[in-house]
């Protein structure tokens, strides 16, 4: 167990700090005054990050770190607190190390022992969370699903089943296809579909899975999405069998192992839908292979 005594702060250290998601007035007083005491802004992107500098007047070096930069970015702001200097890290908006590379920052100072404090403040999927009428006493964040067809429908299998209301990040030119990928996968359930969140456009459209892809066929698909899904209940798919029930045990295996599953891996996940057990679903497998 290693111990951090945040305050006060014993030399250098790493600070997490949010911006505005859209309005500039969520900004904090005390996230001003870190970034303005702070002897280097770590920023995703500093052209952005200098409009809100500049907004506030303050005059801290920027540093570029973002994701195709993070590991030779990364170890030199570790190098950098590690000689005793304070860095802000900040993503283009809201909390740095959700759907961000922060999180390997966080990670390289943790790993040289160096404190990491971070400052609470603006998150769009909170925010969309707590307004969308759903549950919110237990939720699981995914952020971006993957692009790829395969991949996007093998993890929203993953989640088939999960009871938590389940939120999304998505880009307006990816958000047809997404819902439909949630629909196939999930069934007909309760979704909220956010949109700019803070802004002067923001927009919340509450409904079923099925009136979300009719909305979007007239409705405003701008600026980013936070999608929050209802959770698996057990009345919310469309029929009460599974996708799966249709193929063997051994289909089904196969099937995970064409989205890019390793043997193992699709055994393990076959077991867990099916009820089954694994060890015989493994020798039943491999005897079909013979």
């Amino acid at each position: 167990m290693i111990e951090q005594k945040s305050y006060p702060l014993d030399g250098g250290g790493l600070y997490l700090v949010p911006t505005p998601i859209g309005n500039l007035e969520d900004m904090t007083v005390r996230a001003i005054r870190i970034l303005k005491e702070a002897d280097y802004i770590a920023a995703e992107d500093t052209r952005q990050t200098k409009k809100l500098t500049n907004h506030f007047e303050i005059s801290t070096a920027l540093l570029s770190y973002h994701e195709h930069n993070k590991y030779k970015a990364g170890k030199e702001l570790v190098e950098k607190i590690k000689a005793g200097a304070v860095v802000a890290l900040v993503t283009d908006a809201g909390m740095p190390g959700i759907s961000d590379p922060g999180e390997d920052l966080v990670t390289l100072c943790l790993e040289e022992k160096l404190s990491v404090l971070s400052l609470p403040g603006p998150n769009a999927a909170i925010t969309a969370l707590v307004a969308s009428g759903l549950s919110t006493k237990s939720f699981l964040f995914i952020g971006f699903l993957p692009r790829g067809k395969k991949e996007r429908k093998l993890e929203l299998e993953r989640l088939q089943k999960q009871t938590d209301t389940v939120i999304f990040y998505e880009a307006p030119h990816r958000l047809n296809q997404t819902l439909q990928a949630i629909y196939d996968v999930f069934g007909n359930r309760n979704i909220v579909l956010a949109r700019e969140l803070t802004k002067r456009y923001e927009e919340y459209n509450r409904g079923t899975v099925e009136e979300a892809l009719e909305w979007i066929k007239t409705g405003q698909v701008k600026g980013e999405f936070c999608l929050c899904v209802e959770g698996y209940n057990g009345e919310n798919q469309e029929a009460e069998t599974e996708w799966y029930d249709a193929l063997t045990d051994i289909q089904h295996v196969k099937h995970y192992v064409e989205l890019g599953l390793s043997e193992k891996e699709a055994i393990k996940q076959v077991a867990s839908d099916r009820g089954l057990v694994k060890r015989e679903l493994y020798q039943q497998y491999h005897e079909a292979k013979k």
